[in-house]
């Protein structure tokens, strides 16, 4: 609830964020047919949403042109702070979570190779003043992520009026290298898209100094390959989702791919991801409460038998998600673009 006693989202701010989520770039028209108001009112509404860090379309690198790695950093004591802010300015570090485990932060880390992303690893992170240790997950496959998620506002066949399915998507991490590293026109557009997901490509083109031909050209054609990945994301906690659980879990080999595609399509699970070490499987769920924690568990041992859960880590807050800097409510106060380490 805001400090008035209003609540931060209606109804149909929900079913907003839904759309969006469908698609993030679709024109007003579309959306506000989806949830069932006008396009200026959809705008209107989102704008308001925009404006008030509750909610923002984000772009990014795809998972097929990148090299990601989940690094578990323990800290000194009385350090954690320093060590989480110096984290969140690094703009090759993409999310952050704040822990109760076995480790204070969960940093989610990308670059273009293995070595680049070994050395910004062991080199800056590890030698951060601050930081005990840092153990480095890398990413294998990504089951789904949080631009897969949805809230579930709408009814399914309003959502099936946008025209996309939002179901998870296997992708293999770094399945080819990014083409895009010699191209600083569609870095530019990237990284506007970055900051607005939703920028039109008159305003793109302004921004980025290329003509709205190519900027139109360049847009399509990574959306069309997936070299690029849109999100709309919101304040999570602000509409109840205020509980994080991170699990490291382990499945035979021979069930991975069809147990973590099913993971990936549970409502609760945000990311899903096979990574190296002992456990092979990655998860990211929302929950509206540590009292959801064994109903969700409780479903899991249900559906999948052959699945073992061998830690849980709860995240206190989420300090930075895909380069959005976050308050203790979710609500997005400033940005990082992203970038490649330079180490």
């Amino acid at each position: 609830m805001r400090p008035d006693g209003g609540a931060w989202f209606t109804e149909q701010d929900l079913a907003l964020l839904d759309a969006l989520q469908s698609a993030p770039r679709a024109p007003w028209s579309r959306i506000g047919r989806a949830v069932g108001i006008d396009a200026t009112t959809a705008a209107r509404r989102w704008e308001r949403l925009r404006e008030n860090g509750l909610a923002w379309v984000t772009a990014y690198d795809s998972a097929r042109t990148t090299t990601v790695a989940f690094v578990e950093v323990r800290c000194r004591p009385r350090a954690h702070e320093a060590v989480s802010e110096a984290a969140s300015a690094l703009p090759w570090v993409f999310s952050i979570e704040e822990t109760a485990g076995d480790f204070d932060l969960l940093l989610s880390v990308a670059a273009g190779d293995l070595p680049g992303l070994g050395r910004a690893v062991h080199q800056v992170i590890g030698g951060m003043r601050g930081v005990r240790s840092a153990r480095m997950r890398l990413g294998i496959t990504l089951f789904g992520e949080g631009g897969d998620w949805r809230i579930r506002a709408m009814e399914p066949a309003r959502r099936a009026e946008l025209g996309v399915s939002g179901l998870p998507s296997r992708t293999p991490y770094a399945v080819r290298h990014n083409p895009r590293a010699s191209s600083a026109e569609d870095q530019a557009l990237i990284t506007a898209l970055g900051g607005d997901g939703r920028l039109g490509y008159t305003a793109l083109a302004a921004e980025t100094g290329l003509s709205e031909h190519v900027t139109r050209r360049r847009v399509q054609r990574m959306l069309r390959d997936g070299d690029i990945a849109l999100r709309c994301d919101f304040a999570h906690p602000l509409v109840g989702l205020r509980t994080m659980v991170v699990y490291r879990m382990s499945v035979p080999h021979a069930l991975l791919a069809q147990t973590g595609h099913a993971l990936a399509r549970l409502g609760q699970v945000r990311m899903c991801a096979s990574v190296t070490g002992p456990h092979n499987l990655l998860l990211q769920v929302l929950l509206h409460g540590l009292p959801a924690v064994d109903p969700f568990e409780a479903q899991l041992a249900d559906s999948f038998p052959e699945l073992e859960i061998k830690d849980r880590t709860v995240a206190l807050c989420a300090r930075k998600r895909m380069g959005w800097l976050l308050d203790t409510d979710g609500r997005a106060v400033g940005r990082v673009p992203l970038a490649p380490p330079e180490v």
